[in-house]
């Protein structure tokens, strides 16, 4: 049987800024110049605000090394800001979940199968209840009780663990606690959250419960980024399920378990292939 080559290293740069002329073609020109293979480039216009985002993918002739360096010069020489990144390097990430598992275990079992191009270094919740499914994946388990009046203590302990495990991102896959602005900050790295409705309505808790009081034709699950501003941050997926007046408070729960896993783990997806840009308080996902 014949070995299958491993995909060349690649470069991928997230940028926006000022529109002005010619930028895909200074872009792609670069490149080119430098040898360089380009493998896919996507790019958006926001016309209200005037802004350029584009999302390019390319193979360099002269190696991550050296062409890493070389492009952030030329970005910022155009007056973008720039997120680059390398196929090379694989984000750590740390789960964050309470009792409910379905986020959790869907999570666990789609890195177990390859799908995730990540390390799940460790878990973290404020009960046990899921101690056994980490364990059956190989992933640590830390278990912090967070109580009211000693949740700062908490969550600096939370801290600590999230620093001495280099975790570059935190999915909070179905975490039923509030996160401190000061906890936020203290990660030092992006935070993605599933809740379970259709933003920004029912925002908080209980909101199939606040579904079904209103009597809505369609639930909702939507994936976003972490704020201080609670179910307040940058959007990244979102998706709906028909219901109708015969449809229980347990019903919509059952459905919007679906939502949620498929949600949440496209929302990951998206986010470990360096497919989203935040500009201001929303996102563009780059196809």
């Amino acid at each position: 049987m014949e070995k299958e080559e491993k995909p060349a290293l690649r470069l991928i740069a997230l940028l926006h800024g000022p529109d002005q002329p010619g930028l895909v073609a200074r872009t792609a020109s670069w490149i080119y110049e430098r040898g360089g293979n380009i493998l896919h480039a996507d790019q958006h216009r926001d016309d209200e605000a005037g802004v350029f985002l584009q999302r390019i993918e390319w193979v360099p002739a002269d190696g991550i090394e050296a062409d890493a360096p070389a492009f952030r010069r030329f970005a910022e020489g155009l007056g973008m800001t720039l997120k680059l990144a390398s196929t090379e390097s694989r984000p750590r990430i740390a789960l964050m979940a309470s009792r409910t598992g379905h986020c959790f275990t869907d999570l666990l079992a789609r890195w177990h199968m390859g799908e995730l191009p990540c390390e799940i270094a460790c878990a973290l919740s404020n009960h046990r209840d899921l101690s056994s499914i980490s364990g059956y994946y190989g992933v640590p388990f830390h278990h912090v009780p967070v109580q009211r009046e000693k949740k700062a203590a908490a969550e600096a302990e939370q801290l600590a663990i999230l620093r001495r495990n280099d975790v570059d991102l935190v999915v909070m896959a179905r975490y039923m606690q509030v996160l401190s602005a000061e906890f936020l900050e203290g990660c030092g790295c992006p935070v993605i959250n599933i809740h379970h409705s259709f933003l920004p309505a029912f925002a908080g808790a209980r909101p199939y419960h606040q579904a079904h009081a209103r009597g809505v034709k369609l639930i909702g699950a939507t994936a976003h980024y972490a704020t201080a501003v609670l179910d307040d941050g940058p959007i990244i997926q979102q998706d709906v399920s028909a219901v109708n007046h015969r449809h229980s408070v347990r019903d919509l729960v059952r459905k919007g378990r679906d939502l949620e896993k498929s949600v949440l783990a496209q929302a990951v997806r998206w986010h470990l292939d360096h497919r989203v840009l935040v500009y201001g308080r929303k996102t563009v996902v780059f196809d």
